[in-house]
């Protein structure tokens, strides 16, 4: 079968005290839940920090992966006092995750015994072993968190440039402006997240502007578009 996969590495999660490393499982076993329930995902999290996302209709893979992307920047961690601890968490504040994106074949989802193989899988996990953040001593820089790949040349051509931009996008994004963003990729009304979030919808409305909603949105309907029409 086609498929859409997701797979997500925590940055800097080690770093993270382990109050927070808890808040961040606890609140992706319920984000999980809500993903199996309204897109029949399988979602699975493997020793704290790595995540991975079978998505059964391909096309929605793009609007999955950055509403991932978005929820982990919203979640709310502690302030940590120790300074060679601090230049570590900075990274996770900055980034959340980084993210593969993959499409392809799927050999086996055998979800009761927690089986996956199959090209997709294989794709995402080859892009996420390329990348790392070693050390407290070294300077670190996290140029990409968000990657696309495929065995269709012509869609990777199609998705490179827009897989940079939207890295960005989401790297500029406040906390705020990322629980917001995912609110709306997960397909809330400004009205609905108004109530949920408990601020007036103008306030909405701004996170939306100010995150560059508009874009974002006619990409990921572009994705769909591509993966329903072209002959992959």
């Amino acid at each position: 079968m086609k498929a859409s996969v997701i797979s997500g590495d925590i940055i800097a999660s080690t770093h993270l005290t382990l109050n927070d490393r808890e808040i961040i499982e606890k609140s992706l076993r319920g984000y999980f839940r809500h993903l199996t329930e309204n897109y029949n995902c399988y979602c699975r999290l493997i020793k704290g920090d790595y995540i991975e996302i079978i998505v059964p209709e391909p096309s929605q893979g793009l609007r999955i992966a950055l509403a991932l992307k978005a929820y982990i920047k919203s979640i709310k961690i502690s302030k940590i006092t120790l300074a060679r601890r601090d230049r570590m968490v900075d990274l996770y504040k900055k980034h959340g995750i980084r993210v593969a994106l993959g499409y392809g074949e799927l050999t086996t989802i055998n979800r009761e015994k927690g089986i996956i193989d199959g090209e997709a899988i294989y794709l995402t996990g080859r892009r996420l072993s390329e990348q790392s953040t070693h050390g407290y001593h070294e300077r670190i820089v996290v140029k990409e968190t968000l990657f696309f790949d495929s065995n269709h040349q012509e869609l990777n051509i199609h998705m490179q440039p827009i897989i940079s931009l939207l890295d960005v996008l989401l790297y500029k994004a406040t906390p705020k402006q990322s629980q917001v963003l995912h609110y709306k990729l997960m397909n809330n009304s400004e009205k609905d997240i108004s109530k949920k979030l408990r601020v007036v919808q103008s306030v909405i409305n701004q996170h939306s502007t100010s995150v560059g909603w508009n874009a974002i949105e006619s990409t990921v309907e572009y994705y769909e578009w591509l993966l329903r029409n072209m002959k992959l």
